[in-house]
């Protein structure tokens, strides 16, 4: 009769726990506040059976072998990442926590105790005892343990969206990381070609200037710009060497010297990166691990107020045992030595000085704060893809706009310096042709290596960089 009674109380406890209401409101995902289509999504549009951003691996996308290395070894050895890997695992213990609430903890006891005097006079009392129990199960009626699991989860949930977005950051950020050095020894290559250029000119003129035959303005003029160029020279490679220096963080491991092998040829020997189709903005729901943390993150607060909802309804708890106790421990698994307890308990809120309103105001304004973190992770996805996607309409025009200017300057530093060296102009104008000449082709190598940079971005912006092969 005694094991009747307390399985039928259990099983009906646990049936009623699992009938329990659930007091969240209903989720309704808000509409992304950003128009339906990008602009300049027109300059390439999506072709039949093309691949979107996010499906695209790194490694088909970044084909040269030495920036796959580099982004390998950042994946295993950045400390970001890794960071965002074990915010995961704490996140997934943090929710097994919670959701254990739902379930009965069976612990196992055992106690004994002797002494003396005793309540029955100057003998020694002895009491032992074994068993088995559930203390202060809550059976969640109105489901407040289960909307904190709902709650957690959600938060586990979006801290592994948040590794592959830390993931699909660190990939872009290799590639930019290793575009910015490549740029570095092609402005440097530049700037080298530069000096030896003005330090002839400059002997030139100091032969000429000894001779009589230029001024001491020409040849003093001469002089500072071979100057201005070591100065120049000494930039580029400070430059080089700390974008190289933040490469390594990225990597979290050196520069292998193979990685920048043939970077005197130039950005332009880079195998172009294919085209992506930008498609609509609601894409962007689905590709973007940083759009959907924050709608994970949007969802756990929902949970939250019901959590909150039913802290104003009856709390009830099931604390139970059964076991064998005795005066004797010989005779402590004796027959007639059996125990048993069975202690529910009902908690009801009448006064609490307003914390249990307060708690669910401070949920639904947690679940507001959530909802525009969401609307703005979208606003900003699509700004940075709109960005990219003008970058795409505009730098193929400004590149070749600029490769034709540093043609044509050196085509006019080249008839400068035989009118220079012919006697029919000045050194002034073959110092302003240089001079002309330098600054064009270094603005035409900065807007090759930020074109190159803006496909990286723009296939990061669309979702690429967390699938591989």
């Amino acid at each position: 009769m005694t094991k009747r009674f307390i399985t039928t109380a259990l099983a009906g406890a646990a049936a009623l726990m699992l009938a329990g209401c659930s007091l969240i409101p209903t989720y309704e995902r808000p509409a992304a506040p950003v128009p339906a289509t990008f602009p300049n999504a027109a300059a390439a549009p999506t072709a039949p059976g093309q691949p979107t951003a996010s499906t695209v691996a790194w490694q088909d996308y970044f084909t040269d072998p030495r920036l796959q290395k580099l982004v390998d070894t950042a994946l295993k050895n950045n400390r970001d990442l890794r960071v965002a890997i074990l915010n995961i695992e704490q996140a997934r213990a943090q929710f097994q926590i919670t959701r254990s609430a739902l379930f009965p903890a069976l612990d196992a006891s055992a106690s004994g105790s002797r002494q003396r005097p005793s309540l029955l006079g100057d003998g020694v009392a002895s009491s032992y005892s074994v068993g088995l129990g559930v203390t202060a199960w809550e059976l969640d009626f109105f489901g407040r343990v289960a909307s904190l699991k709902d709650a957690a989860l959600g938060q586990y949930l979006a801290t592994e969206e948040a590794r592959k977005a830390t993931q699909i950051s660190l990939v872009a950020a290799v590639a930019n990381g290793w575009l910015a050095v490549l740029g570095d020894d092609e402005a440097l290559e530049i700037t080298r070609r530069t000096m030896v250029t003005r330090d002839d000119s400059l002997k030139l003129t100091k032969l000429r200037f000894d001779n009589g035959v230029a001024s001491e303005i020409d040849y003093r003029f001469a002089e500072a710009q071979a100057e201005t160029a070591r100065a120049a020279y000494a930039q580029q490679r400070r430059l080089r060497m700390q974008d190289e220096n933040a490469l390594a963080l990225l990597l979290g491991a050196p520069v292998p010297p193979e990685a920048t092998t043939g970077s005197e040829q130039g950005l332009q020997a880079l195998a172009p990166m294919q085209d992506l189709p930008a498609g609509l903005p609601s894409d962007l729901l689905a590709e973007r691990p940083d759009i959907r943390a924050a709608e994970q993150q949007l969802i756990g607060a929902n949970a939250n107020i019901g959590a909150a909802r039913a802290a104003f309804f009856p709390r009830v708890t099931l604390t139970t045992s059964i076991g064998t106790t005795s005066t004797e421990f010989s005779n402590l698994f004796s027959s007639g030595t059996k125990a048993w307890a069975f202690a529910p308990q009902i908690t009801l809120p009448i006064f609490n000085a307003g914390a249990n309103q307060a708690n669910l105001d401070s949920a639904r304004a947690g679940q507001q704060i959530a909802v525009a973190q969401y609307e703005k992770s979208i606003q900003t996805a699509f700004r940075e893809v709109a960005d990219a996607l003008a970058g795409r309409a505009t730098y193929d025009e400004e590149l070749r706009a600029a490769t034709a200017q540093s043609q044509a300057e050196q085509t006019r530093f080249q008839l400068s310096d035989m009118r220079y060296r012919g006697g029919v102009s000045s050194g002034l104008d073959l110092l302003d042709a240089q001079r002309s000449l330098f600054t064009s082709q270094l603005a035409t190598a900065q807007i090759r290596q930020a074109r190159l940079q803006n496909q990286v971005v723009l296939y990061k912006a669309l979702g690429g960089g967390w699938a591989t092969k």
